[in-house]
């Protein structure tokens, strides 16, 4: 079942890849227009309701943030007084997208910043998020969604995900417009998400095929300059010519790739890469490792005291391996089947890949995350 599992997930990833390599992508998903762009929001707050969870007296910033915000309601406390284990300072971060005006409504995320260790069941409380200029953007506030749980009892603890860190649905609001740099001008420049010559070449050829006019021209692996026809300048048909631009399909140059997470054992092979011609031999070094206690007795009516230690033995064993020869291939469904033929998992995998780019055999570029 493990084996089917892995199998299943590998193959997964190669066939995404492969249809992401043959499949006509619209230019809105792979590009964006020059000065539309998200602004990110940031500012401190509280979170409040927790079940215990929250900072402890260690955080001292947490004490001095109740104290103040209940100043403002007419309330003096001393510091020395608080027991805060209700209460969590955290950072709310927010992404806006562009465009966005007064009163529209985004996503927050809200981090402990002290040492909380859950928000489970907490309620953020109105929190100002500003700009890099340190403008106040937006206010946030609301019931904190963590996905997970934790459970405390009899020193024991159960949990499931991260309960540090929450998100709000819709929980910031909008006070200013996001300033955002349209320009309506003759030109304009149209960016690619991923830098790459051939797909900036290819979307130039797809621009000019549609208005049968050469205006779009690549400067370089990851701009387009785009010069705006003359009856689409005005302040409505700009929007109309940028419309038709971004749907336009293309097919994307994609580079051979193998992307290794270590952490976490994911392989992703895009769909370029091949293999030359190698034999692979992979095994793996059993070492088990055993601890018996062992119990010494002193002689009849002796003065000397019962010892107790430990017998440790340690065995090694070297799984048998045939040695794999793999012919040349081509596509992305070749490599997988062979990996298959192997059974390995994805750890084996990503020694086997790392083995094959130090051997010169893999053509594709390795990178570790």
């Amino acid at each position: 079942m493990k084996l089917r599992k892995i199998t299943f997930a590998v193959c997964l990833c190669l066939l995404f890849s492969e249809a992401l390599l043959h499949g006509a992508t619209r230019i809105k998903d792979i590009a964006y227009v020059q000065g539309i762009r998200n602004q990110q929001l940031i500012g401190y707050g509280l979170v409040v309701g927790l079940n215990g969870t929250g900072d402890t007296q260690r955080s001292t910033f947490t004490v001095q943030s109740v104290t103040s915000m209940l100043k403002r309601f007419g309330v003096t406390v001393p510091q020395n007084d608080l027991r805060l284990r209700n209460v969590a300072a955290v950072m709310v971060t927010a992404a806006v997208p562009a465009f966005a005006k007064e009163g529209g409504v985004v996503d927050v995320m809200v981090s402990s910043l002290g040492d909380a260790t859950g928000l489970q069941g907490g309620t953020l409380l109105l929190t100002p998020l500003s700009g890099m200029d340190g403008i106040v953007m937006a206010s946030a506030q609301g019931a904190v969604s963590v996905g997970g749980m934790s459970v405390n009892a009899g020193g024991s603890e159960m949990r499931k995900n991260h309960t540090a860190a929450g998100r709000i649905p819709g929980g910031a609001v909008l006070e200013k417009a996001v300033p955002t740099e349209f320009r309506r001008d003759s030109t304009m420049a149209i960016v690619l998400s991923q830098s790459d010559f051939t797909t900036a070449k290819r979307i130039a050829e797809a621009i000019n095929a549609k208005f049968n006019t050469p205006l779009a021209t690549a400067i370089d692996g990851s701009s387009i300059q785009l010069v705006v026809p003359m009856e689409s300048r005005g302040s409505n048909k700009i929007v109309e010519f940028i419309a038709q631009v971004e749907v336009l399909e293309v097919t994307p140059d994609v580079a051979a790739k193998v992307i290794i997470n270590e952490r976490t054992g994911t392989v992703v092979i895009g769909g370029n890469v091949s293999i030359l011609p190698v034999a692979i031999s992979h095994g793996g070094l059993n070492i088990e490792v055993q601890s018996v206690p062992v119990i010494s007795q002193p002689g009849a009516f002796s003065k000397g005291e019962t010892v107790q230690t430990q017998m440790t033995t340690i065995a090694t064993t070297h799984d048998s391996t045939a040695v794999y020869a793999i012919d040349g291939l081509a596509t992305v469904q070749d490599v997988a089947k062979a990996l298959n033929t192997m059974r390995v998992s994805p750890r084996d995998i990503i020694a086997i890949f790392q083995a094959l780019k130090e051997a010169g055999a893999l053509k594709a570029e390795l990178i570790i995350i």
